[in-house]
């Protein structure tokens, strides 16, 4: 199994359309996906969340999630709130290996790297799979920061970055996101290996998924979406 984690630099940069986005490109190469939220946020039961979003988008017909909590606050928070029992480590594993015969796994976070997704942090989970993180980032003003504090924490847990993604990239860039687009690579010593246009999500899927595999650098997608990258 090829897995692939998705964190960003906060919340609200671009993580589910990215997702859906990586989904479609694999599965465009031939590559049976599976995508894994651990905890969804802010959704009440029954109600469309995430996983909706990537199904309609990328195609994708089997998704796990493992916990959901009607307030919008990091998944531990959310889960005392409404008195249910933090997800731990040794399930939400478990649940991402029960995905082992798809070629591709995505897992895609809640929040930033070290929000607390119940038990544990998305860093957490990455160690314990073993498993790359792809970096959903902000384009514009405070990116250089919270993108440099993200890799140093990715590094200095022994956890590979697999790359920068620009989660939603404005149809007329200002100065700043201009700059950064040339300075997080150099800050970050991380790739920029792929940019999602603003509003991409609210594309019909048949023009999202012809569109996806062009976001992302051929060689990049080659190594990590395509059926058998990572093995």
């Amino acid at each position: 199994m090829s897995l692939l984690f998705i964190t960003g630099t906060s919340t609200d940069v671009g993580k589910t359309i990215v997702t859906a986005a990586l989904a479609a490109t694999a599965r465009a190469a031939g590559a049976s996906v599976a995508v894994c939220k651990p905890a969804q946020t802010g959704v009440a039961p029954g109600e469309p969340g995430d996983l909706a979003v990537i199904e309609r988008l990328g195609g994708v017909t089997r998704t796990v999630e493992l916990a959901r909590y009607p307030d919008p606050l990091a998944p531990d928070t959310a889960a005392r709130r409404c008195g249910q029992p933090l997800l731990t480590l040794a399930e939400t594993a478990a649940a991402i290996e029960s995905c082992a015969d798809a070629d591709l796994t995505l897992v895609e976070g809640a929040g930033g790297l070290l929000v607390r997704m119940g038990e544990f942090t998305m860093l957490e989970l990455a160690q314990k799979m073993s498993a790359p993180v792809l970096l959903v980032a902000h384009p514009g003003l405070g990116t250089l920061n919270h993108s440099e504090l993200t890799t140093r924490a990715l590094q200095s847990a022994g956890v590979r970055c697999a790359g920068i993604v620009l989660g939603s990239w404005p149809d007329q860039p200002d100065l700043a996101s201009e700059c950064n687009r040339t300075d997080l690579p150099a800050h970050t010593g991380v790739d920029i290996v792929g940019t999602v246009p603003a509003g991409a999500g609210s594309w019909d899927p048949a023009r999202f998924g012809a569109a996806a595999p062009n976001w992302f650098t051929r060689t990049w997608a080659a190594a990590h979406l395509h059926p058998g990258a990572g093995r």
